[in-house]
C-alpha cells in the first residue's frame, strides 16, 4: 500500500495495539464504546491512522509519582 496524499491509512487491531503498548482486548474495548473510532469491514476493525493520531494527542496524561529511593512509606 502506498502513502498517497488524500487517502486514509487504515490500521488492524493489532497495529493499533502495538502502537499503544496494550493488548488487543483493550483497543477492542475502546472501538466498542466509541472513544475511538473504527471501520467494520466484515468480522475485523480498522482504525484510520487520523482517529488513532486525534486519540492520542487528545487523551489525558496520567502521571505516575514514584518514591525517591530509600524513602519508606509511612506504617501505620
Amino acid at each position: 500500500m502506498s502513502d498517497q496524499p488524500g487517502r486514509t491509512r487504515f490500521l488492524t487491531v493489532l497495529e493499533v495495539a502495538d502502537v499503544m503498548r496494550v493488548s488487543k482486548m483493550t483497543v477492542y474495548r475502546l472501538l466498542h464504546s466509541g472513544e475511538l473510532p473504527g471501520v467494520r469491514v466484515g468480522r475485523s476493525f480498522r482504525v484510520p491512522q487520523d482517529a488513532l493520531d486525534h486519540y492520542l494527542a487528545t487523551s489525558p496524561a496520567v502521571e505516575t509519582r514514584e518514591q525517591p529511593h530509600g524513602e519508606d512509606r509511612k506504617s501505620s
